[in-house]
């Protein structure tokens, strides 16, 4: 069953849309005046004019558009990136370019899609003592290449 999002849209664009039946994101398009060019390793925060409300116990995940990043080599940097529910400012998405080619951004580019997610929140029990385990402390490439 669908959770319910309040949003406020002040871009120029459609409303997110699920591009599939099944597709678990919405895409988020560029809301912007006039073209923003991206240089090579160059990050530009870019609008989308939409502003949310989301449930308590959720959170939105912002995340590339695959086509953008293979194709383009145009990513976001803090991927996923969070919106918490209780942020009520415009969704802006952080874009890197790790190309080498300048990339520019129009607007109504689908720039970035939009998942959301519930999370549990933790409570932190200080102990002197983990439970073992077969992996113990093993870290970064410890099952070799």
């Amino acid at each position: 069953m669908p959770i319910e999002i309040k949003i406020i849209n002040r871009s120029k664009n459609l409303l997110p849309q699920y591009q599939t039946e099944h597709a678990a994101g919405v895409d988020l398009s560029a809301d912007i005046d006039e073209n923003i060019e991206i240089k090579p390793l160059e990050r530009k925060l870019i609008g989308t004019g939409l502003y949310i409300e989301i449930p308590e116990g959720y959170e939105a995940q912002i995340r590339p558009r695959s086509g953008l990043a293979a194709k383009s080599g145009i990513t976001v940097i803090n991927t996923p990136g969070t919106i918490d529910s209780d942020y009520r400012g415009e969704i802006k998405v952080c874009l890197v370019n790790i190309s080498n080619d300048i990339y520019i951004v129009k607007q109504g580019d689908r720039i970035a899609q939009m998942i959301f997610a519930r999370f549990e929140k933790a409570d932190f029990i200080v102990t002197e003592k983990l439970s073992e385990t077969t992996r113990g402390e093993g870290g970064y490439g410890h099952t070799g290449i």
